[in-house]
């Protein structure tokens, strides 16, 4: 009983020394970005959220939807706090199927500040259909779903590279060291000077992906900067209410103290 015990912790650390050269030939840990919003009292980068969006719209938004947000959204507290009359130009510049009307049809009109973001596609199958039988996933929440969160999705964008010697890619497939099996079905849509920039910032690669993350992040957490201002008003009054505890025990134990 004990030999076979052995044996069978023997053949388990072999395999688990097997497959940790497997594991990392398969996937990178992601880039570690000094993202603004992270820590006790992070804050979303404005410029980059509105950024962000843009790069979203132009690039993005063709494949993937993000059902979970309304463009009234874009104009809130704790986001990319574009103006009222801002909103309603992004909003309107997008035709958004309503009805059906009097006569029971369905008609296109200007999109609503109170409208969800458009979704490209009719629906699921839709979807599958034009991206060579892979679904893009919604990006309302992919920080949040995703491993590694903002570094990852930033690590995949800027991941993309030739396959190595001896690697063989299936059509409509890419090689990225960040993805698990280094294989991903979307492509590389990002390029230098891809997006103008309202703001005149350079267009780059890696400052489109930290732009784009940036609004994905703030999409996924929107909450976000109040939970932190929450969090330090709560941590302030701990401290105070240590404070006034340890001087009031004090205070009784030194009246007991007096007394012996």
């Amino acid at each position: 009983m004990i030999k076979s015990n052995i044996k069978l912790l023997v053949l388990s650390f072999l395999l688990l020394i097997s497959l940790k050269p497997l594991q990392s030939a398969e996937m990178v840990d992601p880039i570690k970005v000094e993202w603004s919003f992270k820590g006790l009292t992070g804050t979303f980068d404005r410029a980059s959220l509105q950024r962000g969006f843009q790069v979203y719209k132009e690039v993005c938004a063709s494949c993937h939807s993000m059902q979970y947000l309304s463009y009234r959204n874009l104009g809130e507290p704790g986001g990319p706090e574009f103006s009222e009359i801002e909103v309603k130009a992004i909003a309107a510049s997008f035709e958004i199927e309503d009805g059906p009307d009097d006569q029971g049809e369905m008609f296109t009109r200007p999109g609503k500040p109170s409208d969800k973001f458009k979704n490209p596609y009719p629906n699921v199958k839709a979807a599958i259909a034009a991206n060579g039988g892979a679904y893009p996933p919604d990006m309302s929440v992919l920080v949040k779903a995703r491993k590694g969160g903002a570094n990852y999705i930033y690590s995949v964008l800027v991941g993309y590279e030739d396959p190595p010697p001896g690697v063989t890619l299936d059509d409509g497939v890419y090689y990225n060291k960040y993805m698990i099996g280094n294989k991903i079905k979307m492509p590389n849509n990002l390029s230098d000077g891809l997006v103008e920039y309202s703001d005149g910032t350079e267009s780059t690669v890696d400052q489109m992906a930290k732009d784009v993350t940036t609004f994905l992040a703030w999409a996924a957490e929107p909450e976000l900067e109040e939970r932190h201002r929450t969090g330090v008003k709560v941590i302030i009054y701990l401290i105070l209410l240590t404070i006034l505890v340890y001087l009031s025990m004090k205070k009784i134990w030194s009246r007991i103290d007096s007394e012996i």
